[in-house]
């Protein structure tokens, strides 16, 4: 039998011996017994205690050291309250303080206002700035919106060539309009029966639920104290304040400095009425936590994973305001991390929601497997060096690894045309422009391309690409430019973008293997992946193929069209535009007399054969 020290070592979780209870390090032996059947024997069960990871310690600043721009804007704003003797305390609210604590540079600066509302300050600034003779560089009002979460009317002003939020603090309370809204069976007015009278009555309902709608809507922007809108924010550390009149840090939660310090994500409130009032916050808090490094609170985690939260989410918030969070994540610092917390506190699904039906189903670890792609490609991609994509090359990347186990995903739209399920999750679940979808798409489809290509490209030439084609039709192509042919044809295609497509590729190859499992428990083979990047890569450059989709083609489609005494364009045009980009690429020295004389004989003979 296996000794104690000699299983931990090894890893084992789970095992019995017949000894007293005792510890070591991080693993606990308890006495039990191991079967209903064998009472009388005592054993004991050795299983790993859960490692606690520490806060991390944070270097938080004393004092706010103000910019000589953010000097000039706070100047006017102070100006503004001399100007009309009003005696407003203005604040510079949430992640502007937190970020200048922490050392770091701001650009998003949002002013509470504790007795007055944002658009009405907006216009005393507008007035001062005038008599001053300053110029007025913009202003916007966006209104309330309490069924999506958006609780506060919000102003915007430009000064300094910084756009400044003007609102004003919140209330205590919890509007009724906070809560998810319920759904009410639809009433169809508009049959044979309904007489004008019936008409006034619904005409009339609506105004009233308007009116309400309105007065509820005001009533959220009931000035509320600084103390209280604290507390009703996110987290502690977004509920600090900077006092512009007095030059100070506010800290009205008394936990906000200390959360920093310690590197804890934490609600000010309990953390599932704080998650209900707003359960976009779930979000934020998983993006806090990963960009900072920080701990996620235990409660908070719960709360974050509970069902009516989940729901809340799901029903309240629109997608446009999810899909703006999770491109922050994939665009930040600790995107692993970030989807790491949605898939531990089981959000995927939410926050990546696929239509009624698809095919193939989903596995029950699609989510894991997701996330392992995404680890293993951002670790990629630091080994090889992060400088050869530009930010939205690795914004893209990590889009297209986290959802390459949906390449091959589809659905039907209302005409049952077939559509990657990819573009779902990108138009409709996150609400994302349509060319990330377009180019993550095309990533996938490149990826199955290289994947036909690798064995030939970094083989030492002793083989020949015969069964390889795409439908191209390249029969008129020299089986030894093929490869080149082949491979510029898919550079043509991805561009910018082949590079993403080979890293992809990488994780996937060799094709015969199922790598799955593999990922799932952390064994990427980076060093190997690494070295296969780089044999593909230089391959590529060998083949004179860098930036090949610059090359212009030799002939236009008139030019086509007169040297073959086509009469129409059309499909043959275009045929004949593949096969001369084809030439080109099988001869890349080849002069515009050569491909004329190619495509005469090669055309006069394809009609002696028809």
């Amino acid at each position: 039998m296996r000794s104690a020290l000699g299983a931990g070592v090894g890893g084992v979780q789970h095992f019995l011996l017949p000894f007293p209870s005792f510890r070591i390090a991080n693993y606990s032996f308890n006495f039990c017994t191991p079967h209903k059947r064998i009472p009388t024997i005592g054993f004991l069960r050795c299983t790993a205690m859960p490692t606690v990871i520490p806060a991390p310690v944070v270097q938080v600043k004393e004092r706010i050291e103000l910019t000589v721009t953010e000097r000039n804007i706070f100047d006017r704003l102070l100006g503004t309250l001399r100007h009309f003797g009003l005696s407003n305390q203005l604040r510079v609210a949430g992640g502007w303080v937190r970020d200048k604590l922490l050392g770091k540079e701001c650009y998003d600066i949002d002013i509470a206002l504790d007795n007055m509302l944002g658009s009405e300050f907006v216009e005393k600034v507008r007035e001062y700035l005038l008599s001053n003779g300053e110029q007025v560089q913009g202003v916007a009002v966006i209104p309330s919106n309490p069924e999506q979460s958006k609780h506060l009317e919000t102003a915007r002003m430009r000064l300094f060539d910084m756009w400044i939020d003007f609102v004003n603090l919140r209330c205590e309370e919890y509007s009724d309009n906070s809560r998810i809204p319920t759904k009410e069976k639809k009433k169809d007015f508009m049959t044979a029966e309904n007489s004008w009278v019936q008409y006034r009555k619904w005409l009339m309902s609506f105004v009233n639920f308007f009116v309400t709608w309105m007065l509820r809507t005001r009533a959220c922007q009931k000035f509320g104290t600084a103390e209280e809108d604290a507390y009703r924010r996110d987290l502690t550390i977004n509920s600090l304040f900077y006092n512009i009149n007095t030059n100070t840090v506010e800290d009205f939660t008394k936990r906000g400095i200390a959360d920093l310090k310690s590197g804890k994500i934490v609600t000010p409130l309990p953390p599932k009425a704080t998650f209900l009032d707003d359960p976009l916050r779930v979000l934020r808090a998983i993006r806090f936590g990963a960009r900072f490094g920080f701990i996620l609170d235990e409660d908070l985690k719960e709360a974050a994973s509970c069902d009516e939260v989940k729901d809340a989410l799901a029903a309240k918030i629109s997608r446009e305001r999810i899909g703006v969070e999770i491109d922050l994540m994939i665009s930040g610092n600790q995107p692993v991390k970030a989807m790491t917390y949605i898939c531990d506190l089981m959000l995927f699904p939410i926050v990546f929601s696929f239509p009624p039906k698809f095919e193939p189903s989903k596995s029950e670890s699609c989510d894991r497997l997701c996330n392992a792609y995404l680890d293993a490609t951002w670790n990629l991609i630091q080994l090889i060096g992060g400088s050869i994509f530009s930010d939205e090359q690795r914004r893209l990347s990590l889009y297209a690894t986290l959802f390459l186990p949906f390449r091959k995903t589809i659905y039907k739209d209302h005409k049952a045309k077939k559509i990657p399920v990819v573009n779902y999750i990108f138009r409709e679940s996150l609400k994302r422009k349509a060319s990330d979808s377009e180019t993550v798409i095309n990533i996938h489809g490149a990826v199955d391309k290289f994947l036909s290509l690798i064995p030939f490209l970094v083989s030492d030439g002793d083989i020949e690409l015969i069964e390889v084609d795409w439908g191209r039709g390249l029969d008129d192509v020299p089986p030894t430019s093929k490869l080149r042919v082949l491979t510029g044809l898919l550079l043509r295609e991805i561009k910018d973008f082949w590079r993403v497509a080979l890293l992809l590729s990488t994780l996937l190859y060799p094709t015969d293997v199922d790598y799955t499992e593999d990922f799932l428990k952390q064994h990427f083979q980076l060093a190997e992946r690494k070295d296969l990047f780089k044999a593909v890569e230089n391959a590529i450059t060998e083949l004179g193929l860098e930036k090949v989709w610059d090359v212009k083609p030799l002939l236009n489609g008139k030019g086509i069209m007169s040297v073959l005494e086509l009469k129409a364009g059309g499909p043959l045009v275009r045929e004949w535009q593949e096969k001369q980009l084809a030439w080109q690429l099988a001869h890349p020295s080849g002069a515009v007399e050569e491909c004329l004389d190619w495509m005469k004989q090669t055309h006069s003979k394809r009609l002696k054969t028809e």
